[in-house]
């Protein structure tokens, strides 16, 4: 039987001809990455061990983004104590004030994630990573802790869900709708501990920023990781960011999957997670009238120059409804950058919007937009348990930029107009 994309990637990663599923593997790490919320527990750990050092300066990521700049003197002392094991062990790539950006929209930008990489990441969403062809995945503070020990991480090797994609999208349908749609489909553990692999020619009307956000959230769906084929247009974000090699890898023909499914573009409609799972989906024609008190349109999911070109889109020579409060972060310095030069952030600020420095903010109730009791929020990010982003009896509606921004002019959950 042969291997799917992210079985090759590891069987690669442990210098074995070949794994299958279930097996644990001890593999080499190409990068492992954490935040300023993480990185300060597995740095404690570390004091724990007998070795004193790390594997390589240039392959551990340490990106301050959570609650920087700081937001209160926790926040500062976890920053500090990043800051000064990163001088320590002269890490190359920290980033602070100024530099920082959202981790998983920054660590691409930078050209530290490439095709056939394998990445650990003590955050969640570090799946982010295979949309470009790399084995990327969440862990523990602890297990970061001996990735930047040993360079090395144990795995059990998934099984695999085949995604085949189909069809073009409409005009105001994107990534999130595409992975909103799937997690309704399967639920928030229809993936559970597999690994989600997209294939299909649908795929080539997806953009980088699409592909991003739909591998961002194969979390959702409790996937182990989320992965992409490396396709010429993922080659070209590779040259574009990166000098490092990168290898391709191609599922077998006879590779085994648990499940398949083919998921038509063409037939999809902008789609709002209801509280309080990412599971909970209606399309917005059916989502009745619910009035909101926040949008935030940012976050590692839908922080991204596209996402930011779609929203200034439908809000251009509109205004935000009275009443409502628009929040908008861009993901990294980089597109904040680049949309000021596109006039983006001026049609933002003319709508009657907030333009926040990169951060995570209000996604995990750090702040910039915390929610009051009974307030609701309709939002870019990917997570909306109860008392995520505040108060647990505020709500949390998940969608698109598109859909986000065409809200904050109704003051209601809409969709853009044609």
């Amino acid at each position: 039987m042969g291997m799917t994309m992210t079985q090759k990637i590891l069987a690669a990663a442990a210098g074995l001809p070949e794994v299958k599923a279930g097996q644990l593997i001890e593999a080499k790490l190409d990068l492992v990455l954490g935040n300023d919320i993480t990185s300060p527990v597995a740095i404690h750990e570390m004091d724990k061990f007998t070795t004193d050092g790390i594997f390589h300066k240039d392959k551990i990521a340490l990106v301050m983004d959570h609650f920087v700049p700081n937001k209160d003197i926790k926040s500062a002392q976890h920053c500090k104590c990043v800051r000064e094991f990163a001088c320590k062990h002269e890490i190359s790539n920290f980033f602070d004030v100024g530099e920082m950006g959202i981790e998983h929209a920054l660590l691409p930008e930078k050209g530290l994630t490439v095709a056939g990489d394998v990445i650990i990441g003590a955050d969640s969403h570090t799946c982010t990573y295979g949309a470009l062809g790399a084995f990327s995945t969440g862990v523990g503070s602890t297990d970061m802790a001996a990735g930047m020990a040993t360079g090395k991480a144990w795995f059990k090797v998934p099984s695999a869900i085949k995604f085949n994609i189909i069809g073009k999208p409409s005009k105001w349908v994107s990534g999130k709708d595409v992975i909103l749609h799937i997690i309704g489909m399967i639920g928030v553990d229809g993936a559970l501990y597999k690994s989600m692999e997209f294939t299909g020619e649908g795929i080539k009307n997806l953009t980088m920023d699409d592909r991003f956000t739909i591998a961002n959230m194969a979390i959702e769906a409790g996937g182990k990781n989320g992965i992409f084929p490396v396709d010429d247009l993922a080659k070209k974000y590779m040259d574009e960011h990166s000098s490092r090699t990168y290898k391709v890898y191609e599922a077998d023909e006879d590779a085994e999957y648990d499940e398949e499914y083919t998921i038509d573009l063409s037939a999809l409609k902008p789609t709002v997670a209801f509280p309080h799972l990412p599971e909970n989906t209606r399309t917005v024609d059916q989502a009745g009238d619910v009035k909101i008190d926040q949008v935030v349109i940012g976050s590692c999911t839908n922080g991204r120059l596209d996402d930011l070109r779609i929203a200034a889109e439908v809000l251009k020579g509109k205004k935000v409804a009275k009443g409502i409060r628009c929040i908008v972060i861009p993901a990294t310095q980089q597109i904040y950058l680049e949309a000021m030069e596109e006039g983006l952030l001026k049609i933002f600020i003319e709508a009657g919007a907030i333009v926040s420095t990169p951060t995570c903010g209000p996604c995990l109730g750090g702040y910039m937009g915390i929610l009051a009791e009974g307030e609701r929020c309709i939002s870019t990010t990917n997570r909306n348990f109860v008392g995520r982003m505040g108060h647990v009896e505020s709500e949390i509606y998940l969608a698109s930029p598109a859909v986000a921004a065409a809200s904050a002019i109704t003051g209601r959950i809409s969709q853009p107009e044609e």
